[in-house]
């Protein structure tokens, strides 16, 4: 090893000083841009206020919502009358269908005499006596006398409610009588006594109680047992079962509530439930038109997204290829043509995707017209400039080697052309493809069909929670589907292996 001395060392300094002597930037751009970064970062924390974000948000309600997507609640409610009289009630669409009586809520009844009051016949009614416009009888045209009407009142006796209590686990239960609710919750009581609209708490409220304001609503959190809601004379339960409810069939199908082996044994050998059909068509049938879930319908919607995807970015394709010639400069010597041809592409893609669904939804009407147009366009501009720029770097020998041989203009770009560039302009149409099945998606929300109109539609509802999870989860299995597809075509095409 040869050690260099100093008259060496500064012999080569002075041939390579850009070595030895490095500027500013060369020395400290990590630094630099590191602290530039660290300095955005904080820019960002104090413009979008991100720490009162996180220190004011309310994560029991993501947590609810999380909760939601793989639950059904059933949803009792007792109600009080005036006279004491109580209620209790389901939902008229509750996932236990019209005759509800679960175990888990226990009713004890009495009777009672209820008065009810009852409008009878009216009375003998005088009109009022005509009087001239300058008469005796007081002011022009006043009654003589006023209509009555009779009121009668019937008394009967009356099966009603007198306990209710609702148990939503070894550890939760919420008891109801005419004049008091008791509530117990993690080892804690809370009870609250009614006098009509009026509520009074005896205590302080536990931790998983809240009320704005006295004697206003309270509202129980049981975690994911369920909640609760003390109104006056209104006390709504709901109890949360992991699952999706009636998901093959709704409450009005034959088949609901019955074991998968029951299920089957009906299908294969019980006697028919309809004449007119098989037991099989019959399930099939109810599958199909649950109205809880509404299969058919979702599917159709899905499929609908689909087309729209394919059929949108189908025909961008078809329009980009030849305009993207047109804007080549080495494929088409005219300045204008590039130009007019290149700003058109920017014009198309510089405008969102979504902003063109929302202006063809008002063109068309909601549908999915709608969308292809919406994907037709942003795609046209996109393609359009990715395969104007791959044009732009094919390699001319080729095509000067068509030329030399006297071909005519058309084969030139047949045969010295395209064999560059058709690879790669299917595998980018095949990755718009996929993406806009995810696309589709989304504009589909703003009115331009397919299932992300219907997914909106669910979520505006702001209960249905495991019908989103449910079309959602449909909408994962397709694009993962699709990205399949679309990486082992786009590996054959560009002669790589699939991932």
């Amino acid at each position: 090893m040869t050690t260099l001395d100093a008259a060496r060392m500064d012999e080569i300094a002075a041939r390579h000083p850009a070595v030895f002597h490095r500027s500013f930037w060369q020395r400290f751009r990590v630094p630099v841009i590191a602290g530039g970064f660290v300095l955005y970062a904080l820019y960002c924390w104090w413009f979008f206020a991100i720490g009162h974000v996180l220190g004011t948000a309310n994560w029991s309600i993501a947590g609810t919502y999380l909760a939601d997507w793989v639950s059904y609640e059933v949803r009792p409610e007792v109600t009080i009358a005036s006279d004491g009289a109580m209620k209790l009630t389901y939902p008229r669409f509750s996932p236990l269908g019209p005759d509800a009586q679960p175990d888990w809520v226990d009713i004890e009844r009495g009777t009672m005499t209820r008065t009810t009051p009852v409008a009878g016949s009216a009375s003998t009614a005088q009109k009022p006596a005509s009087m001239g416009f300058m008469g005796s009888g007081g002011a022009v045209g006043g009654p003589s006398s006023a209509a009555t009407e009779a009121i009668t009142t019937t008394t009967r006796e009356e099966e009603v409610v007198t306990r209710a209590k609702i148990t939503l686990n070894s550890a939760t239960s919420v008891e109801v009588v005419p004049q008091r609710v008791t509530v117990r919750h993690s080892g804690e009581t809370l009870v609250v006594d009614l006098d009509g609209a009026k509520m009074t708490v005896d205590g302080a409220l536990p931790a998983w109680a809240r009320q704005k304001e006295p004697g206003g609503k309270i509202t129980l959190s049981f975690g994911f047992a369920g909640w609760g809601e003390i109104e006056g004379d209104d006390i709504s339960v709901r109890r949360r079962f992991l699952g999706w409810a009636n998901f093959l069939f709704d409450t009005n199908s034959p088949f609901h509530g019955k074991s998968t082996s029951e299920v089957f044994s009906l299908i294969a050998s019980g006697d028919r439930i309809d004449p007119k059909q098989s037991n099989l068509s019959l399930a099939w049938n109810n599958i199909l038109y649950n109205a809880e879930w509404q299969h058919l319908d979702v599917w159709v919607k899905l499929l609908q997204t689909i087309v729209m995807a394919f059929v949108g970015t189908l025909f961008a394709m078809l329009l980009a290829f030849p305009l993207a010639f047109l804007a080549a400069r080495n494929i088409t010597r005219s300045r204008l043509s590039n130009q007019v041809t290149k700003r058109l592409f920017d014009f198309l893609r510089s405008v969102d995707m979504l902003i063109w669904a929302l202006f063809f939804t008002r063109a068309f009407g909601p549908g999915p017209l709608a969308g292809m147009s919406a994907i037709f366009f942003t795609d046209t501009g996109t393609l359009g400039k990715l395969y104007s720029e791959a044009l732009e770097n094919i390699d001319d020998r080729q095509r000067e080697g068509v030329k030399s041989v006297g071909a005519a203009p058309v084969a030139v770009q047949r045969y010295g052309v395209l064999p560059q560039v058709m690879p790669l302009f299917a595998s980018q149409a095949l990755y718009f493809w996929e993406s806009n099945t995810r696309s589709a998606t989304i504009i589909g929300a703003v009115g331009a069909g397919g299932i992300g109109l219907k997914l909106w539609e669910a979520m505006r509802t702001n209960s249905d929670w495991e019908n989103v999870a449910y079309m959602v989860l449909l909408i994962l299995v397709v694009v993962f589907v699709f990205d399949g597809i679309s990486n082992a075509l786009r590996s054959r095409l560009m002669g790589g292996p699939a991932h």
